[in-house]
């Protein structure tokens, strides 16, 4: 029983490895070995704009009304609310593009074991900054939305 156990943790640590590397280790870290929430404050370091600009007005609005749900109500990473993390984690393959010092990384993984519904398409968009992957931008190709688009209750008014 070890020796598939130990392959299935190999192929968790390095999904697709001809087609992973720096960029996509930056996106991984949300997925594996637990999924994080990509809102969260203590990850920012981690962010550029212009999705840091949305992050910052989820702030706003969860200090403003701390009662009512703010405008990021799920994980984005996931493009959902609930996951089984036993399936996401083995199902997890990240490919990603390099020009530059831009790149994107494309997760595809399913939330759940059974379910077409399951199956998930995640882009996201980085930029070197400093030395560093940073990530701009999430989107989902499964859903056709992209973060920072989103828009947030305690805008200007």
């Amino acid at each position: 029983m070890k020796p598939i156990v130990l392959a299935a943790v190999l192929s968790i640590a390095s999904p697709g490895a001809a087609l992973a590397g720096p960029a996509s280790n930056a996106v991984k870290f949300f997925y594996v070995p637990a999924v994080k929430f990509e809102a969260d404050a203590k990850y920012r370091d981690r962010f550029t704009e212009p999705v840091t600009r949305l992050f910052e007005a989820n702030d706003k609005a969860q200090k403003e009304k701390p009662d009512e749900v703010s405008c990021i109500d799920f994980d984005p990473g996931l493009d959902a609310q609930d996951f089984d993390q036993k399936t996401l984690s083995k199902t997890l393959k990240l490919t990603e593009a390099v020009n530059g010092d831009t790149a994107e990384v494309t997760a595809s993984f399913n939330l759940f074991p059974e379910g077409d519904d399951s199956k998930r398409e995640m882009v996201w968009s980085l930029k070197k900054v400093d030395g560093k992957w940073k990530i701009a931008d999430i989107s989902s190709k499964t859903n056709d939305w992209k973060l920072s688009a989103l828009e947030c209750g305690a805008s200007t008014e």
